[in-house]
């Protein structure tokens, strides 16, 4: 069986770490105005924490922390959806519903219902040089996580300049339709992992509509403007200036229509750290963009035996609409045998 290792990207101004371990984002490192590097994602040192191993029990133990989540990232609801006249059943791991694929981030799996977070996917590529990029592959079967068909998919992180990193997710069903929406699962803390909450970060969102949710954070189906809303970040605001508003924090998918663009990329979100001037720019062809507080994150141990509490990152999560695969006026994410999914992300990191 393949082992699960760290590899490093690095172009002598930003280094990131990624492991084959759910082509896992564990550090990327990037400088401040003063030209100091700091990791600005939350993580661990090594990569047993991020493992499911049997008998290893945290509280909150590494809650998809920047691992890439599928088949189909975010919430299904009651675990269940019908394709060609089929209905297909999916591990309930967020009763009463699926999230994110598999069982879950800190149950043990003994059935092929892991998520592809939690698996090794085989390193077909790694170079260094100016342009440093690994690429991943994962061959899923059919029926793993209750999907339909066989599908093989390749996720490429590539440093395209000094302070830019891509990531190009593919995935081609081979044999039957099937719903794929992958999305990548790091938490930002542009001020560094250690530094407490985001709630003082700015965050300005491309989107003027957000797809509300239920008591279970399920979208209802409806697609409502921000405009007036605590969910307005139209024009950059403080993360915290409203999030008391908003129940346990932020968790919507944002729909991201608004017109600006980067080679055939959509601008999806700037996030900012006044006292660092770290600014992170985000770019997506994705319908969609959860924007994650890390509500449910509370007390995990991480690097260097830093303390990771609720509000210590903002995930941004491009991806399908969440429960797309029921709701037929959500932009669809049913793929054909021989289609090809592509999902491309650009991280743009400056110092404005």
């Amino acid at each position: 069986m393949a082992e699960a290792k760290l590899f490093e990207l690095n172009n002598g101004t930003m280094r990131v770490i990624v492991s084959n371990y759910g082509c896992t984002i564990t550090s990327v490192f990037v400088p401040d105005k003063h030209g100091k590097l700091a990791d600005v994602v939350l993580g661990f040192d090594t990569i047993e924490p991020y493992q499911l191993l049997s008998g290893y029990v945290q509280k909150g133990a590494a809650p998809y922390f920047g691992c890439i989540v599928g088949r189909v990232a975010n919430r299904i609801r009651d675990g269940k959806f019908t394709l060609n006249g089929v209905e297909h059943s999916l591990p309930i791991n967020k009763p009463p519903n699926s999230l994110h694929g598999g069982l879950g981030s800190s149950v043990q799996d003994t059935c092929g219902n892991k998520g592809y977070d939690k698996v090794i996917w085989e390193v077909a590529e790694y170079k260094q040089g100016d342009t440093p990029s690994i690429t991943f592959k994962y061959r899923s079967h059919d029926g793993e996580e209750g999907y339909p068909g066989d599908v093989s998919f390749t996720a490429t992180y590539t440093l395209t300049s000094k302070t830019t990193m891509r990531l190009d997710m593919e995935g081609v069903p081979e044999n039957k339709a099937t719903p794929i929406s992958l999305a990548q699962h790091t938490y930002w803390n542009l001020a560094g992992h250690e530094s407490g909450t985001v709630l003082d970060h700015t965050i300005q969102i491309w989107a003027d509509h957000i797809t509300p949710v239920d008591q279970y954070t399920v979208p209802t189906g409806e697609i409502v403007p921000v405009k007036g809303t605590p969910f307005d970040f139209t024009t950059a605001n403080k993360i915290g200036s409203h999030i008391n508003e908003v129940g346990l924090g932020y968790d919507h998918n944002y729909v991201i229509d608004c017109r600006e663009e980067k080679s055939g990329l959509k601008h999806a979100a700037k996030l900012k750290d006044p006292a660092s001037s770290r600014t992170l720019d985000l770019w997506t062809n994705a319908p969609g963009m959860q924007f994650y507080t890390a509500n449910y994150v509370n007390g995990v141990v991480g690097k260097g035996g830093a303390v990771y509490g609720k509000q210590s990152a903002a995930c941004l999560e491009t991806q399908g609409f969440p429960n797309a695969i029921n709701q037929p006026n959500f932009p669809s994410v049913i793929v054909q045998p021989g289609e090809k999914y592509n999902h491309s992300m650009l991280f743009e990191f400056s110092t404005e």
